[in-house]
């Protein structure tokens, strides 16, 4: 099958950390004229820290299972579930340290802002969010 302007295999397409000092989700997206689109992996035991953007955003969980808070309310969504965070939100999200595999998810935004364009909650873009014993050790 052949790829064109409107085609785009963004399961195989180069990615890059969405909100580097922030979180470890890694992926790619695309952008239209009201949203973001993007595949994102997560590696388990690992997420983002406390933060909140000015666009609405979905997740939908493919692989694995995200868990965190979304406004103080707890969660977890295994496969086949979406995740709804209101703009202007506070919000952590991990990659359930408990599964067998890392998260795959879909995660669709508005264009308000760009994919990773966030604030953390505590104003310090100081580093993603690890469980313990998911730490990477440093070189």
């Amino acid at each position: 099958m052949s790829q064109n302007k409107y085609v785009t295999n963004i399961a195989n397409a180069d990615g890059a950390v969405v909100a580097p000092g922030l979180s470890t989700s890694f992926g790619a997206a695309v952008t239209g004229n009201k949203m973001h689109f993007g595949y994102i992996h997560k590696a388990r035991g690992t997420g983002s820290k406390p933060h909140i953007h000015k666009n609405e955003q979905f997740n939908y969980v493919m692989q694995g299972a995200l868990m965190g808070e979304i406004d103080g309310v707890p969660f977890r969504a295994p496969p086949g579930h979406v995740i709804h965070i209101p703009a202007n939100t506070v919000h952590s999200i991990i990659a359930d340290p408990e599964e067998d595999e890392d998260v795959i998810f879909l995660v669709c935004k508005d264009t308000t802002v760009g994919v990773g364009e966030a604030d953390p909650a505590d104003g310090k873009r100081d580093g993603a969010r690890y469980e313990e014993g998911f730490k990477p050790e440093k070189d």
